[in-house]
């Protein structure tokens, strides 16, 4: 496949998933396109030799596998690990603001966002919205998709120290404006979401009772640079890593037992039912094996690719990464190494990505922090640490990471899908 290939391909994915729950929903009905069967949770399986399935979690989280013919107790799982979630703005629950005149909606910051560049964009809005109908309780996710809000800077002339290290107070300068409204008049949150699942789903007479929505810039996903050597887009940590493990997944051979876990809440820590700090992938593996001791044994014959994105060397601040360790863009994934275990990778496992690399022709590099900043995490450490499973972080090196719109390198993509399906093979 061609990197103009794959950047349609994960454009079309981005588009369609601007929240976990989209996400999810993307990446399942791409699995069910693809013959694999969902599993539910709640309800015995029957898993079939050689089966492809999935199942999901909280509409946020997704698991899926395919069962080689090799027993896994032998010869171990091959597992890719991702995250569903991005940092955001997302809508308080009695979010309604009128200040003079202007309907604006309250936000909680979600994660680490990088504030400014959320200011004068585009913004719409999507999420899960729970509701009462007719006496019985449903989900369903909406998506406005058109822009409806902005959150307008203040002019230069009013704030002098705005290109001074201004600190953006979150309580009060992010509420999104989204219309203005007459005198005397106001507007319910609630029947807007009502009114938004007839117009994108036909249901009426919803009475909307709660809702999980994010706010989304909607500027599409493109390619820039003189020979489109990058990719420009929102939420490419992590939905990246998402569809290249997607993507390889789909292209798995029969032989080994492949798990691709996309999990939601790690930009927030992952500590929850559906995040990696939860049971989810543990009580998911457990129901492929007749007995905890086979459970064990596969586990320690296994690998684990936390894929996550990396901070590419900026040439504006280079000074922020050790002059021996910083990895370019488009020239192949990332292997992140940190001796205080905020990456699970280990030399052994380092070795084996980097011979798998070597094997495909596959351009490969190493991140370390400098030794005078903290380092950030991945699921990697937290699924390593729960289930006992060798592992190592890896991922696409990236521009702007947290900010409403990221950059990564076009033939970055195509390397990833290639030694994560690789992997797979």
């Amino acid at each position: 496949m061609s990197t103009q290939q794959h950047f349609t391909q994960l454009a079309d994915f981005l588009a369609s998933s601007p929240t976990p729950f989209h996400a999810t929903a993307s990446m399942a009905a791409i699995l069910q396109q693809a013959g694999y069967s969902r599993l539910d949770e709640r309800e015995p399986w029957q898993l079939e030799k050689r089966g492809k399935y999935f199942v999901t979690r909280n509409d946020s989280s997704i698991i899926a596998f395919s069962l080689g013919s090799n027993n896994p107790t032998e010869h171990g799982l091959r597992l890719i690990g991702a995250h569903t979630d991005s940092p955001c703005l997302r809508v308080k629950p009695n979010p309604e603001l009128n200040c003079h005149g202007y309907w604006q909606l309250g936000v909680e910051v979600y994660g680490g966002v990088l504030l400014s560049p959320w200011f004068d964009r585009d913004l719409s809005l999507a999420g899960r919205v729970s509701y009462e109908q007719d006496g019985q309780l449903h989900n369903q996710l909406i998506d406005f998709k058109t822009p409806i809000a902005v959150v307008p800077s203040l002019a230069i002339h009013l704030n002098r120290d705005a290109n001074s290290g201004w600190e953006i107070n979150k309580q009060t300068e992010l509420p999104p404006i989204l219309t203005q409204l007459a005198e005397g008049s106001n507007k319910d949150f609630r029947a807007l979401l009502a009114t938004q699942l007839q117009r994108e789903h036909g249901i009426s007479n919803a009475r909307v009772l709660d809702y999980e929505l994010s706010f989304y810039d909607t500027q599409p996903p493109a390619q820039i640079g003189l020979e489109q050597d990058f990719i420009a887009a929102a939420r490419l940590d992590n939905l990246l890593s998402c569809h290249a493990g997607l993507q390889a997944l789909l292209n798995a051979g029969a032989d080994h037992t492949c798990v691709l876990v996309c999990t939601d809440h790690e930009e927030v820590g992952s500590a929850s039912a559906c995040g990696a700090d939860g049971p989810f992938l543990e009580q998911v593996l457990r129901r492929l094996f007749d007995s905890e001791e086979s459970l064990t044994r596969a586990i320690q014959r296994s690998l684990l690719i936390s894929v996550d994105n990396a901070h590419g060397i900026h040439p504006n601040y280079a000074d922020k990464h050790d002059g021996n360790h910083g990895p370019l863009l488009n020239q192949g994934p990332v292997i992140k190494i940190n001796s205080n275990q905020r990456y699970a990778t280990s030399s052994e496992t380092a070795a084996q990505f980097r011979h798998l690399c070597q094997q495909n022709g596959i351009p490969v590099q190493s991140f370390v922090t400098r030794s005078d900043m903290g380092c950030g995490s991945t699921i990697g450490p937290i699924t390593a640490s729960k289930l006992g499973v060798p592992t190592i972080d890896i991922g696409a090196a990236t521009f702007a990471m947290h900010s409403i719109r990221e950059l990564a390198g076009s033939k970055d993509l195509d390397y990833l899908v290639r030694a994560l399906s690789a992997f797979y093979a």
